[in-house]
């Protein structure tokens, strides 16, 4: 495998809002762009597959009798309206059954996902309009784990935290399943306006010292690390919740004797960070490591390419993880 052709582009600030599409022109005005600017880099197609914001979308696995395969989709719809709190007539739902477990033969694991109409079909629309066409839409979890897993498969449970410019998604996996999903406002911008109003620069030049010095306490008479240290704090909190509330509820884990967290690995565009790697896995006495989207794609030992050098492809993750979707 090669990569053909990649981009991104910023996004104005209100063209979308928790995932939600807020200024459509705008959004066919950014995406004809990074489109134009890819196909120079030899873009060839106008079938995608996408991803749908994690903050409205829903995933459960769920447990069902054993049964044929004939008898689960309607079984399905029964639990989902137990699962998801949306009427089933507002949204699209879909599923898939897992491997069946040898420890559990009696009953079979499916995850369900779900997704508001009201989310997906601007989606679809603006892809319309931009003479996109979808082949498949997915929420942006299921592609994050698809990317950074070696055959999207885990023996012990981990904690994968992609940590975006506008929020941080938490995505628990075990098994051959993302058992749970969680979005939380704590994101690489929260970390910009700190180092900014700590040091009075503007946005920009926060952005820069960030991206330069992170946690490094010798630089800038640690200033930096100062700054950051508070919006981290309130970062570790949330995931030292998810880290003590996961083992209490993996009723639905059979073939892992032990449901506590093994590792935490970091993905999206701020995981490169200076130091975060460290000063995360210090103070949760938990190995914390950086994803490697390039897992099932490169090689070993190769984790980069050419055109994109490993830290910048961390912020690639979802696309690299949708673009294997493509291969299945």
């Amino acid at each position: 495998m090669r990569l053909e052709s990649f981009g991104r582009a910023s996004i104005p600030a209100g063209v979308l809002e928790k995932g939600e599409i807020k200024n459509q022109s705008e959004l066919i005005k950014v995406l004809k762009l990074t489109l134009e600017e890819a196909k120079n880099r030899g873009l060839r197609t106008r079938y995608i597959i996408g991803s749908l914001p994690e903050e409205h979308a829903f995933i459960r696995v769920i447990q069902l009798p054993k049964m044929n395969l004939a008898e689960v989709a309607q079984a399905v719809r029964w639990e989902a309206e137990a699962n998801i709190p949306l009427p089933l007539e507002s949204v699209y739902l879909d599923y898939q059954v897992l491997p069946q477990s040898p420890a559990n033969p009696d009953h079979l694991d499916v995850i369900i996902s779900a997704a508001p109409k009201t989310l997906v079909d601007p989606y679809l629309n603006t892809f319309e309009k931009v003479g996109l066409k979808p082949i498949a839409l997915e929420i942006e979890s299921q592609a994050i784990a698809r990317a950074l897993l070696k055959n999207c498969q885990s023996e012990q449970p981990v904690l994968i935290i992609d940590l975006g410019a506008s929020a941080t998604s938490f995505i628990i996996f075990s098994g051959q399943a993302i058992r749970f999903t969680t979005t939380v406002s704590v994101s690489g911008s929260f970390l910009t306006e700190a180092i900014a109003k700590k040091l009075s620069v503007s946005q920009a030049e926060a952005e820069a010292l960030k991206i330069t010095t992170g946690l490094d306490k010798t630089k800038n008479e640690g200033r930096i690390y100062s700054a950051l240290v508070p919006p981290l704090n309130a970062l570790l909190t949330h995931i030292k919740t998810y880290l003590e509330f996961y083992p209490e509820h993996a009723e639905h884990e059979h073939d892992v004797q032990n449901p506590s967290i093994a590792k935490i690995i970091l993905s999206g565009g701020e995981a490169a960070l200076p130091g975060l790697v460290s000063f995360l896995s210090l103070e949760l006495k938990i190995p914390v490591e950086l994803g490697n989207p390039w897992i099932n794609i490169l090689t070993p030992p190769l984790k980069e390419i050419p055109e994109l050098p490993f830290e910048q492809s961390l912020g690639y993750t979802t696309a690299l993880g949708l673009a294997l979707r493509g291969l299945d």
